[in-house]
């Protein structure tokens, strides 16, 4: 009996054209390990692993990755791990944020955004990326009135160096106005944090992506025992209509294949 994979079960990302797997391949594991979240520690995988890890990914029908600058080694890894697969892979990126000597800077200027994408295209090898979101430091507001990031990325959409634009941000306001203007919103909601759902359902009933971070709580999901967290996650994010994909950010093939047999179950029972 085969695993069940997300190859049949690939969405529209709002109205940018592009077609994602229900579950995307998170990379910050793949370039960073100070300063993350999780609650246990991990060794950052080498070159073989890595490349075992997206050929299981590509396998069980992901075709969304998630990178940035400020995870670290991740896009530079990521460039020639997927040398000749650009077609199989939605890339998305961000911008705004660095991570240097184990301390994160915010830079929003047009300088840095168009510095930064460049970049992040020969990091990664490519003429082009699917999306690129700006990752906030918190003061979403402020970024989208105020700063010159993202009327850049508007720019960079026209000059083809992006298919498509959006914000990673912390408030309902912030997602909410990132919407109005870009294509794509990237929001915490998961089975402890519920505070964004307004921005899902405002992408919903607009024609706008939405991608979940920290579905699975950042391996922080506690529930009764008997209980399977990543079930009742994906029960909860599937049941949301605006919801495009789940960013799962784990270097551990079991989870790997687990979260994807577990998602495209709750998928198809709906």
């Amino acid at each position: 009996m085969s695993l069940p994979t997300l190859h049949e079960l690939h969405r529209p990302l709002g109205s940018t054209g592009l077609l994602v797997s229900p579950l995307g391949l998170g990379t910050v594991k793949l370039g960073r390990d100070q300063g993350v979240k999780y609650p246990n520690g991990f060794q950052i995988p080498g070159d073989e692993e890595a490349r075992m890890l997206l050929r299981q990914a590509r396998e069980l029908g992901i075709n969304l990755i998630d990178t940035a600058p400020a995870y670290g080694r991740s896009e530079e890894r990521l460039g020639p791990l997927l040398r000749g697969q650009r077609k199989d892979w939605v890339i998305v990126s961000k911008v705004g944020e660095e991570f240097a000597d184990g301390v994160s800077l915010h830079d929003f200027s047009a300088a840095h955004t168009r510095l930064s994408v460049e970049r992040s295209l020969q990091r990664l090898e490519t003429d082009f990326i699917d999306l690129m979101l700006v990752h906030s430091d918190g003061n979403d507001l402020h970024i989208l009135n105020d700063c010159e990031v993202y009327q850049t990325l508007a720019d960079l959409k026209r000059e083809g160096k992006i298919r498509g634009f959006g914000f990673s941000g912390k408030t309902v306001e912030g997602g909410v106005k990132a919407l109005e203007q870009g294509d794509c919103a990237m929001v915490t909601y998961n089975l402890n944090e519920q505070a964004e759902k307004a921005v899902i359902d405002y992408a919903a009933t607009h024609g706008k992506g939405i991608l979940v971070k920290k579905a699975l709580a950042s391996g922080h999901v506690c529930l009764e025992p008997g209980v399977d967290p990543i079930h009742a996650s994906f029960m909860m994010l599937f049941a949301q209509t605006g919801v495009a994909s789940a960013i799962v950010g784990t270097i551990n093939p079991l989870h790997l294949a687990h979260n994807v047999a577990t998602a495209a179950k709750v998928i198809r029972q709906r």
